[in-house]
């Protein structure tokens, strides 16, 4: 295939990279096969332990030389990533689509959104500002600065194989910081595409090596990450089983845990609602992706007085779904991830059908011409109960739960009713509704929007969510900060020198 070649993509690919050069890799070997068609894309050489401490020595090396460059230099670094990831958009976008199996255009939107991160980054690396107070010594001033923090160590999902890496990655290199990225195995190849195309433009730059450190791997590089003293921020996205082995880990030593993970999102159709606007980013948030992102819609909570029409409307457009390979864009759903993916997805079918839940549009794994991987299926809509277990739990797939509410407060309660506290949204044209679904008495959700769903959130915007999906805040406002460290600074321009407390003390 062609965007393979373009990317220097080849039959057997080193997975482990400083930057400017491979590592031979000593790990064992990672198959990539394409969920699309079940044809195996490429094979990547993992790490193993030596390769991976390689890879954080040369990191602390080069993070004591990054920090002094001036951040609009590093700035500038990162506006050239984003040129060669313009130049880049079609094969990256077509190999994210083919190894993850998002639809194309989603694969093209996910390069887009790095493309808009290094924008923004762009700009930030001048104004990465603190603050300046008055001191309550006279002839004293105080302020705060920001300072690079060191390796952020970025462990992302398969779901955007691209995209979370570039949210970490390009903030925290305007911010002085290297980064050393454990991308998800499922899509190893995206990762070493970007990793090519960084490096590149840090040859070009003379950034020093190691400022992009890659190191492809299972289980065992995120919890090699996660114990290393040497890394005091890790940056994890993935599901919240291992945000909490993570988080477990990082405390233990005292680090830092930046973490964003599960989410059972919900929309709330009022009857006060545009039921066109409501169905189309209800229809997108479910089956966007195959279900198969953070901030994919899982629960709708429809007003009774309403419940029977939006039922229908959403029971007619599910039959207009068109399921098939995601780089034909005439195709709405792409496949799972993989046969791991299918089976999670019928068992919370079955666990659904036993807890009472009706289903209006029955789901079920896709077979035959086009279908020859076996991880296509049909998106479901399930009517149930708030309080069924299976309700409460995240399954990354295609399962839409439809339940009524009497009252906005009845819906708010189920809404908010899940351990999770990622997206949440609500479609309503009163007023009053939207103004208390956003207050303090409203969605306990780190996202909360009006007229819109759950999924499609901007890179301006802080991103992240409560309760299980972690607490963590990545991308956009003041999300740098997580990657900095505060020092507030005092000076002493007088002659004198007031201690605290008024102590005197002669000399």
């Amino acid at each position: 295939m062609d965007f393979l070649q373009s990317l220097h993509i080849t039959q057997t690919n080193p997975g482990v990279s400083t930057g400017k050069s491979p590592i031979t890799a000593k790990g064992p070997a990672i198959e990539s096969y394409s969920p699309v068609d079940g044809k195996l894309i490429g094979v990547v050489q993992s790490a193993d332990r030596a390769n991976y401490d390689a890879v954080v020595a040369k990191a602390r090396e080069a993070f004591l030389q990054w920090r002094m460059w001036p951040a609009p230099k590093r700035g500038e670094v990162v506006r050239q990533i984003g040129e060669a990831l313009r130049r880049y958009k079609e094969p990256l976008g077509k190999l994210v689509s083919y190894e993850m199996g998002k639809s194309l255009q989603e694969g093209y939107g996910e390069v887009q959104e790095m493309i808009d991160i290094c924008d923004f980054a762009v700009g930030l690396s001048r104004q990465l500002h603190g603050l300046t107070m008055h001191s309550e010594r006279p002839a004293h001033r105080m302020y705060e600065q920001w300072h690079p923090l060191g390796i952020v160590g970025i462990i992302s999902a398969f779901n955007f194989p691209v995209a979370v890496w570039s949210w970490n990655a390009m903030i925290a290199w305007v911010c002085g910081d290297v980064c050393v990225w454990k991308p998800s195995e499922k899509t190893p190849l995206c990762a070493v595409a970007c990793q090519h195309i960084v490096a590149d433009v840090f040859a070009a730059n003379n950034v020093p090596e190691g400022v992009s450190g890659l190191i492809v791997g299972g289980r065992e590089v995120g919890e090699w990450l996660a114990a290393d003293p040497r890394i005091p921020l890790v940056s994890a996205t993935g599901s919240t089983r291992m945000g909490k082995a993570v988080a477990s880990a990082v405390g233990a030593r005292l680090g830092r845990a930046l973490l964003e993970l599960g989410g059972n999102n919900a929309i709330i159709i009022s009857k006060h609602a545009d039921l066109d606007i409501a169905i189309r980013g209800s229809l997108f948030g479910a089956v966007g992706t195959a279900g198969q992102r953070c901030t994919t819609t899982r629960r709708l909570i429809i007003h009774d007085e309403v419940y029977d029409t939006v039922k229908q409307k959403l029971v007619a457009a599910y039959k207009q779904l068109r399921i098939g390979n995601p780089l034909d864009e005439h195709n709405h759903v792409g496949p799972l991830i993989d046969k791991d993916a299918v089976q999670l997805y019928l068992s919370a079918i079955d666990q659904c059908k036993k807890e009472g839940g009706k289903f209006i549009v029955e789901g079920g794994v896709l077979s035959g011409q086009g279908y020859e991987s076996g991880c296509y299926v049909k998106p479901c809509i399930a009517e149930v109960r708030p309080d069924m277990a299976i309700v409460q739990h995240e399954t990354f797939a295609p399962i839409l739960y439809l339940m009524k509410y009497k009252t906005l407060q009845e819906a708010i309660a189920i809404q908010n009713g899940v351990p999770q506290g990622l997206s949440s949204a609500i479609m309503t044209l009163n007023l009053r509704e939207a103004e208390e679904f956003l207050s303090a008495a409203g969605s306990d959700c780190g996202i909360a929007n009006v007229n819109i769903g759950t999924s499609g959130a901007e890179i301006g915007g802080a991103f992240g969510g409560e309760k299980e999906t972690g607490g963590g805040r990545e991308s956009g406002s003041d999300a740098w900060k997580s990657y900095m460290r505060r020092q507030t600074n005092t000076i002493n321009y007088s002659t004198q020198l007031p201690l605290a407390q008024g102590i005197q003390f002669e000399v």
